[in-house]
């Protein structure tokens, strides 16, 4: 039995019209096209062209509007819902009808699964039966469309829309189009397939893509004690101080004007976000942090 042309461009003969909506006809198929979307009416007799499919009340529909995602053509989408027992709903740009990636596509952790709001670039598939579903971008087509990040992007923020879940971490594009890496060690929890995230750039990499983090710089999450402690160590042209927690209170008091307990806490609180480190006889910056 021959099936309705669905997912794709067609032009189909004008034929019959209500109040609502004009009719056209296509192999003996029969889809209707909304009045209210039209610049102009249609002809009867004339014909049509525009994108076939079959909407939410399982209709056949024609729009002029172009979706975003199509047959072979990969475009942003925004999810609308979600049905675990199914998989997900995303917003193309198609009147009356959200195009949906299964279950089978999608990470196997749930909460890992794309929320309300989230966007996921893809394209449009039909089954055996004719029925669409959303084909999601892999790594051959995010690098297709990627860019070369340019030098000096180290602390700056970028936005990135998560593509893909891996247990070495997490891939992502930024908004311009630049590839992103998130190291597990750089985030507290693992964002979702979807997720749009504030990431800071901490590499440039010679491939042109980005190391990024998830978390604040450390001195986002200090206290003043150990920004203080921060800035003296990065004041200094070898990013060290000859003090340790172990060093006399006296000599920390005349230099660092602390108590030898502020000292040690604003010491602890830099060691234990691993800006620096103990070297012989006292502190150093890490090199990252210099």
């Amino acid at each position: 039995m021959t099936q309705p042309q669905l997912g794709t461009i067609i032009k189909a003969n004008v034929t019959d019209e209500n109040d609502n909506f004009f009719f056209a006809q296509l192999d003996g198929f029969v889809y209707e096209i909304d009045k209210a979307e039209l610049v102009k009416p249609l002809k009867m007799g004339g014909f049509v062209t525009g994108f076939a499919y079959e909407n939410n009340q399982h209709k056949l529909q024609i729009t002029k509007n172009m979706p975003r995602a199509q047959k072979d053509v990969y475009g942003w989408g925004s999810v609308v819902a979600g049905r675990h027992d199914l998989g997900i709903f995303v917003d193309v740009g198609i009147p009356n009808k959200d195009i949906v990636i299964s279950m089978d596509d999608l990470p196997t952790m749930t909460n890992l699964w794309p929320q309300k709001g989230d966007r996921l670039l893809l394209a449009l598939k039909e089954d055996s039966k004719g029925r669409l579903w959303g084909e999601l971008a892999q790594q051959d087509i995010i690098a297709a469309v990627s860019r070369r990040a340019p030098e000096g992007l180290n602390h700056k923020s970028v936005k990135a829309t998560v593509y893909r879940n891996k247990i070495a971490g997490t891939l992502v594009v930024t908004e311009d189009y630049y590839l992103g890496f998130i190291h597990p060690s750089q985030r507290d929890d693992e964002p979702r397939l979807g997720e749009v995230v504030n990431a800071r750039v901490i590499a440039v990499r010679d491939d042109g893509s980005l190391n990024l983090s998830l978390k604040p710089l450390a001195h986002e999450t200090m206290d003043e004690d150990a920004k203080f402690l921060l800035l003296q160590l990065q004041r200094r042209s070898n990013h060290s101080l000859p003090f340790n927690d172990k060093s006399d209170p006296v000599l920390i008091k005349r230099q660092l004007g602390f108590s030898k307990g502020q000292f040690k806490r604003a010491l602890g609180r830099l060691l234990k976000l691993r800006v620096v480190e103990q070297i012989e006889g006292g502190i150093k910056l890490k090199n990252d942090e210099q």
